[in-house]
């Protein structure tokens, strides 16, 4: 079967209806507020008639790791059953790992939340074909499909049905530093090189250069996505997925080579490959570690987290990852896509009324997504009415730049090729695997899926 590879191609010029927003989209006074307005006014001069309604919502924002993103997440909840008091909405909260272990549990029995979280294409894809999320075509009447940045809500779409709601756009930036940086000497790498003499140089330190949990997996991944543009532009890596090209290709082999490189430098905290992404996220906020390449949405721990120094994130900066001397990658390719997305259980006894929830919560979580947790919704925004972090106007900046944004490979791919792929890296960091066998082994799981 052949697999769709995502490249969010620039196109992404079309995000400056994000940045320079009221231009499309509802706006404020839109018809889609008002009919959402009446809606609820309904339900409020109903609200003694209707029966009490409870909707099960899992999500993976805890309050210790995405303290502003789930301090929101309470107050839309709150601002929802204050105007539709006949529900009750509870709440499973999990980091990132142990969400998808329980996704993948409470699927196999059919026994989903009402409401939950999703990653996009490959991820969702056994979900929709088993028939376990709803199709809500219906929730994005009235509007609030033109509301979505382009590119976003088409990443959960599967044979011309949505079937998620996206509520996070991320590119994923190598965060830095600068104090760090500074009492060194070092300056913000543009090539490779540059960025292999800050490697060394701290490590002749004794300082940690990069903050990596990758008993997570993805984590690493992302270190070899971006080496595998670098070294063959964006279709190297994308072609390879959707099998009009192939892994073992010398560009793929070289990217893999260059994170054995890295190995062997002492490039990575210690013990990388056993942690997991919030222990070596705590080494860089720790300032044991210098570098830290994550997705944009650890932004609100740079900007607006208060439980975090202000002395910290005042010097937290980022970087673009450096070209390589003879690729063809270009500095402007980001590593992103569209985040998490809601969908609703295709089995879920509310599903109207978690369909409902769904609808407003998007509606309610772009307005103060930005301003409230630092995070780049997958709604616009009219930025120029809100006050932004400099870190934040930064990252924007950058993505209204971009040339390519090629989406998360183990996203990209089926759920099979995506454990072959994940496992693969965890092997490759630990040298445990050549980089020929490396590419091989992908090979052979594409080649089985065709």
């Amino acid at each position: 079967m052949k697999k769709k590879a995502y490249s969010l191609c620039v196109v992404w010029s079309v995000f400056l209806l994000f940045v320079l927003a009221a231009c499309g989209g509802t706006d404020s006074d839109g018809t889609a507020d008002e009919q959402q307005g009446a809606s609820n006014d309904a339900n409020d001069s109903g609200s003694e008639e209707q029966a009490d309604v409870t909707i099960d919502f899992m999500h993976l924002w805890p309050a210790g790791t995405s303290a502003g993103q789930n301090r929101i997440v309470n107050e839309i909840i709150d601002q929802y059953i204050e105007e539709n008091p006949h529900v009750t909405i509870e709440q499973e909260v999990l980091e990132n790992e142990q969400y998808k272990n329980k996704l993948q549990v409470v699927s196999s029995s059919n026994q989903l939340p009402d409401v939950g979280m999703t990653w996009p294409a490959g991820f969702m894809e056994p979900y929709v074909k088993g028939e376990l999320f709803a199709p809500l075509d219906d929730v994005l009447d009235g509007g609030l499909q033109e509301s979505f940045v382009a590119g976003t809500l088409e990443a959960y779409e599967m044979d011309d049905t949505f079937y998620a709601l996206p509520l996070e756009l991320n590119i994923a930036p190598v965060y830095y530093n600068k104090a760090i940086f500074a009492e060194y000497d070092l300056d913000v790498p543009e090539t490779y090189d540059d960025f292999l003499h800050i490697v060394d140089t701290l490590v002749e330190n004794g300082v940690a250069p990069i903050a990596l949990g990758n008993r997570d997996r993805w984590t690493g991944s992302l270190w070899y996505m971006y080496l595998a543009d670098r070294y063959g532009g964006p279709d190297a890596l994308n072609s390879a997925i959707d099998r009009s090209g192939t892994f073992e290709t010398s560009e793929l082999i070289d990217a893999a080579e260059s994170v054995v490189d890295l190995v062997e430098r002492d490039a990575f905290n210690r013990g990388f490959n056993g942690l997991n992404n919030d222990e070596a996220k705590a080494e860089f906020l720790n300032e044991t570690a210098a570098m830290y390449l994550m997705g944009s949405w650890e932004l609100p721990n740079f900007t607006t987290n208060d439980e975090i120094p202000q002395e910290f994130r005042d010097q937290v900066g980022f970087f673009k990852f450096p070209t390589i001397d003879g690729g063809a990658g270009d500095i402007d390719s980001w590593v992103g896509g569209p985040g998490v997305g809601f969908f609703v259980a295709e089995n879920s006894d509310v599903k109207d009324e978690a369909k409902d929830f769904i609808r407003f919560f998007v509606e309610k979580w772009g307005e103060q997504a930005v301003t409230g947790a630092g995070v780049i919704p997958a709604t616009q925004v009219d930025t120029d009415a809100v006050d932004l972090p400099d870190l934040y106007i930064d990252v924007l900046s950058e993505l209204n730049q971009a040339t390519n944004i090629t989406l998360f490979a183990d996203v990209q791919m089926s759920a099979g090729v995506a454990e072959t792929h994940l496992n693969m890296i965890q092997s490759l960091f630990g040298q445990e695997v050549s980089p020929e066998d490396f590419a091989k082994t992908h090979e052979e799981a594409l080649a089985d899926e065709e």
